[in-house]
């Protein structure tokens, strides 16, 4: 059978419509035409559950603007080989790629040069990125980070004033100026990885994307959700906003048609020459659209020598013991994969299948209090770890200079030894290791896009790609947005106490993060076994809460893949406040949630209840008996699609 998952939307029904020989299974009827004798392809989706009305604005603690849930959705079986993206044309593409025997590498590239057009408030070539890559020949994980850069006259005070003589702020604000644009990382990483990893030729995979640019897209709800909330600052870039808006400076709605023949050009570029984004014409277009003061901008200090210097660095990943099997991430910069390793170590202390959700449903049930209780007790602690002492290890070492000092088992018992089942501890303190570093700074972090894909060769990539916020910078250039990631370090050098921040600003040091692109293994004796899943979330500093409850959900709460990235996002940073979804269909928030049962356990045992929708985009896809199984998240547009069994 050929499943399809599809959000019914015009311009999703357009693109059903053009996938001629597919079997469609609509939800909750069971009803099924069969495919015509001529059926072509393997490419199938499933469609199950349609877009809720609910929808919200965007605020300071919100990387995009929600969009609601999609109800009841099922999990996708396939056969040989899966991808899942937040766009079903990005998936579409990439699933092709796979069809014709492609490996996830290039599945990689030709999704990421598709989401830059259709999904550019999330994704693109002018930002960066993080990869786990599973080699199934070698057995091997290699870790990919293609974070952006500071440029190299970037000082501590880069965010903070427009120069040591003139101590005003960057105009509009640090993000809206050219001073948060970092060197874009995410194309040299696709090269390298291709480079090692690929086998369609490069050339061959900006193909679909060329033509979608030149032929037209309609926008899709969520990207015209995300116009409208964002058109005041997209104004203020001449490229933006003729892209963007309409002439009277509107914002463009959903299903108006998009053409964008300047990145069309840009990718036919790349595709013949992928090293002239950071060495020519393409590089310069980057440089002047940094600096460009257009509406009293603040410049920013990249060069071309910035550029053409950058380079992906392969890092060692960071693999865990949990639950008998092993749990890879991505080391620093980011923290994602430190603080997921964390939480997890410290919940296996803690008989979690004893806590699964109630009410099992397609949705991923109702949450046990005492499972997000101790989940969110844990994420407290790992949170005030990362927040102390994971910075770009390049410039800032770790407690005695590797992971194991924050993850060795001991350490990992003794935090969980703090951990109370009667009483939040609201916030955690971090663990001292000698001198400890500064007082953190808060800062605050916004999210992105997730690729999740298994090849016929068994191979398989976890790619968490962004521009930081909505937009980025709201700068654009040659038909792409420019990130805003330096907002990620801390603007402020030094913490109250008067000692350096580790995250702050230097020249040609990389953010932190708290990307978390995850592959977990199968163990086999003391070695490493088969893949078991890959997955991954955009969302900002709560990635990694999204990415634990998955986990958890997977292996201790056996849920299919579907379940677990649909299950109520909940967790919580290191502050009293806990995270529970709002937007949910299994949370009542009537009364500021006072009839739930979860959230009245929760602020029974201390905890200070959120209920702010999330915008998680998970996607997993797991190891089954007879092939893979894939799960897209409800709350974004994102689908699962493979060949059938």
């Amino acid at each position: 059978m050929i499943y399809r998952q599809v959000m019914r939307t015009p311009s999703l029904r357009k693109l059903t419509a053009s996938l001629t020989g597919v079997v469609l299974v609509l939800a909750g009827c069971g009803a099924q035409e069969k495919p015509p004798p001529s059926a072509a392809g393997p490419c199938a989706i499933v469609e199950n559950g349609s877009p809720a009305p609910k929808t919200s604005e965007a605020t300071g603690s919100q990387p995009e603007v929600a969009t609601g849930y999609r109800k009841d959705m099922t999990a996708v079986h396939t056969a040989r080989y899966a991808v899942a993206t937040a766009n079903p044309l990005a998936t579409q593409e990439a699933c092709e790629v796979l069809k014709h025997g492609g490996t996830a590498a290039d599945a990689l590239v030709a999704a990421q040069a598709v989401l830059g057009l259709v999904e550019p408030q999330s994704s693109g070539i002018g930002g960066g990125g993080f990869l786990l890559y599973y080699d199934a020949a070698a057995k091997s994980v290699q870790a990919y980070d293609g974070r952006e850069t500071a440029p190299a006259a970037a000082d501590e005070n880069y965010l903070r004033w427009i120069s040591n003589t003139d101590r005003t702020e960057p105009k509009p604000d640090a993000r809206g100026s050219g001073r948060s644009i970092g060197v874009p990382g995410i194309l040299r990483l696709l090269m390298d990885v291709h480079q090692q990893h690929g086998k369609t030729p490069w050339r061959d995979l900006f193909a679909p994307a060329v033509t979608l640019a030149d032929d037209g897209f309609d926008i899709s709800p969520r990207l015209a959700s995300a116009i409208a909330d964002a058109a005041s600052k997209l104004k203020v870039d001449p490229q933006a906003a003729a892209y963007f808006l309409n002439p009277d400076g509107s914002p463009k709605t959903a299903d108006t048609k998009l053409t964008n023949p300047a990145y069309s050009k840009t990718l036919g570029v790349i595709a013949a020459d992928p090293n002239s984004f950071y060495t020519g014409d393409i590089a310069k277009a980057i440089v002047a659209a940094a600096a460009d003061t257009s509406g009293g901008r603040t410049p920013s200090l990249m060069t071309t020598e910035d550029l053409a210097g950058y380079a992906a660095k392969l890092r060692e990943p960071i693999c865990m013991p949990y639950r008998g099997k092993e749990v890879c991430g991505m080391p620093p910069p980011s923290s994602g994969g430190i603080a997921v390793a964390s939480t997890l170590g410290v919940l296996d202390h803690f008989p979690m299948n004893e806590h699964k959700p109630t009410d099992m449903d397609l949705n991923g049930g109702k949450p046990s209090v005492m499972g997000v209780h101790l989940i969110s007790e844990a994420e407290r602690l790992a949170y005030a770890d990362r927040d102390k002492y994971v910075a770009d290890t390049d410039f800032v070492p770790l407690p005695g200079g590797t992971p194991n000092t924050l993850l060795n088992s001991a350490y990992l018992a003794q935090r969980a030894a703090l951990i109370s089942e009667q009483r939040s501890m609201g916030t955690a303190k971090p663990g001292e290791f000698g001198a400890p570093p500064s007082t953190p700074v808060p800062v605050p972090e916004h999210g992105t896009s997730q690729i999740s894909v298994v090849d016929s060769q068994g191979n398989a990539a976890a790619l968490t790609t962004t521009v930081e916020s909505q937009f980025g910078s709201f700068h654009m250039v040659d038909g792409f947005i420019l990130n805003n990631q330096l907002t990620d370090f801390s603007a402020e050098p030094a913490g109250p106490d008067g000692v350096p921040v580790p995250n702050r600003v230097q020249g040609g040091k990389r953010p932190r993060s708290t990307m978390a692109p995850t592959l977990i293994f199968e163990k086999s004796g003391t070695g490493r076994g088969p893949l078991f899943a890959t997955l991954g979330s955009p969302g900002g500093a709560v990635i990694i809460q999204f990415v634990v409850k998955t986990v958890v959900g997977m292996i201790d709460w056996g849920m299919d893949p579907q379940q677990a990235v649909g299950m109520v996002d909940f967790g919580a940073a290191n502050s009293p406040k806990t995270n529970v979804g709002g937007e949910h269909p299994n949370i009542d928030t009537t009364d500021n949630g006072d009839h739930d049962p979860l959230v009245a356990g929760l602020r029974k045992l201390g905890h200070q209840v959120d209920l702010a929708d999330q915008s998680s985009g998970l996607s997993a896809i797991i190891r089954g008996s007879q092939g893979w199984t894939g799960g897209a998240d409800p709350r974004r547009e994102g689908l699962v699609m493979g060949d059938p069994r």
